[in-house]
Formats: structure tokens, sequence, C-alpha cells
């Protein structure tokens, strides 16, 4: 079955998890500046661990050592390197360039949302404490901290079609669906309170949805090509990525200071 075949196949096959996550409850629930910070103190970790499968990617389909050679497939080279520049280091806000990370950490920042356990972590990892150790830090919201444990796990696999679905199907091809249902309803709720929330977020999904989303499907495919325990591992990758995501929102909708006070009423 052509490469192109089997892609349609396993987004077919996924799609009642796609669904279950873009109709979420989680995008309704957000109704004041409070529970917005809650859900991006935990989201902001999707946001940094994107990028962690992102260079996972470029370090095994592009030469990062010195002295250079030619490395991997040209054209998935070529698909790496264009979605690692823009998500690494794409236009900012007030001029200049930042990564997608930075630009969400400055969000946070710009409604008075907690970033110093995000923050933490990575001073940690710059010091050279392990992932495993440092992701498990108490003040870390425990469903963030299971849901980049199971991006490390994938990571860690080195199957480079597993990352490539995880980062494909869970991430690039869906955050356009999920995304418009948060800019939607932030214009209502608080206009003109939260511009670099709202610019990242249709920043994410004009690139993911005309240029990221297709380039990603098409390494994925060229990834797996005919080979159909390829297939099927990306599939089992996916459906991972899918569930991880849905608890991590059925956690955020959970830790939401008005779904805790109703559900003590």
């Amino acid at each position: 079955m052509p490469g192109m075949k089997r892609l349609q196949k396993l987004i077919d096959a996924i799609n009642p998890l796609r669904e279950q996550l873009v109709g979420h409850p989680v995008y309704d629930e957000m109704n004041s500046l409070e529970d917005l910070r809650v859900f991006m103190q935990h989201h902001v970790y999707a946001v940094w661990d994107f990028m962690t499968m992102l260079t996972a990617l470029q370090r095994r389909f592009t030469c990062v050592e010195v002295p250079w050679v030619p490395q991997g497939d040209p054209e998935v080279r070529r698909l790496i390197n264009e979605i690692s520049m823009e998500e690494e280091s794409d236009e900012a806000p007030d001029g200049g360039y930042a990564s997608h990370y930075e630009l969400y950490l400055g969000a946070m920042e710009e409604i008075g949302a907690d970033t110093s356990a995000i923050t933490a972590l990575i001073d940690r990892l710059r010091s050279g404490e392990s992932l495993e150790a440092a992701i498990t830090d108490p003040s870390i919201p425990t469903a963030a901290s299971e849901f980049s444990q199971e991006t490390w796990r994938v990571v860690q696999s080195h199957a480079p079609h597993q990352i490539a679905a995880a980062f494909t199907l869970g991430r690039e091809d869906l955050i356009p669906d999920m995304f418009k249902k948060l800019v939607q309803g932030l214009h209502a709720r608080f206009p003109s309170q939260l511009d670099r929330f709202v610019y990242y977020l249709e920043r994410h999904i004009g690139l993911d949805e005309d240029r990221h989303g297709p380039m990603s499907l098409r390494m994925l495919s060229l990834l797996c090509g005919d080979d159909e325990t390829k297939w099927n591992e990306a599939e089992a990758a996916a459906t991972s990525a899918f569930r991880a995501r849905i608890r991590l929102w059925d956690a955020v909708t959970q830790a939401l200071p008005r779904t805790k006070s109703a559900a003590c009423v």
C-alpha cells in the first residue's frame, strides 16, 4: 500500500481520539484569568517538550556534529530544518526572534501566571541534571510531569517513525484545531488583555495549518514508506500521544478553580 494511502488509514484510525481532544470541555471551562493561569502552568510543559521531540528528529536526520557529513534523507532533512527554524527562532511580536517556548513564557508573564516551576526545570537541565530526575520535582503539576515523561519515553525509543508520529499527529497536525477553540473564547472573554498569548496561538495556527502540519505529514509518510510494521508502530505512538493529551486536559479541567469550587458545593 503506497505511503500516502497508509497515512490516510492511520489518520482515520485515530480520528475518534482527535475529535475527543478538539471537543474537550477544557476550552469552554476557562472563564477567568485565574482559570487561564492554571491552564498555562500545565500546558507550558507540552510547549517545552515539543522542542525535545523536534530536536530528537533534527539530531537523527541532520548533521549537528563537526566535521560535517551529509546525514539522513535530504527531503526529510529539509522538512526538519524548515520546521525547526520557525519553532526555535520565530518572529516575536515586539520585533526580533524567539522560540515558541519563549513566546509562551512571555505570554504567561503577561497575565501573571507562575513560571517559577518551568524555569527551575530548565535551570536544572542546564546544570546537567537528568530529565528523569528533574521532571518529577513536586513543584511541577503531576499531570504535566506525566505528560512530559510520556514524551521522553517516545524520544528515548530512538525510533524516528514513532517520534515523527507523536510529533506530527499528536502536535503539528492537531494544534490548529485545538488552538482555534481557545482563540475564539479568549477574544470574547478577555479583549485586549492577552495580546501575547493570542499572538502565540494565532502564530501557531497559521504556521501549523499552512506549513508545518503538511510538512510533518509528508515526513511521516517518507519515514514509514511501505513498511507495514512501521505504520503500525506509528499508529501506536500517535494513539499514546493523543491519550496522554486527553489525560492532561482532564487534569487541567479538574484543577481549574471554579471546577474545584463547584465540586465542593
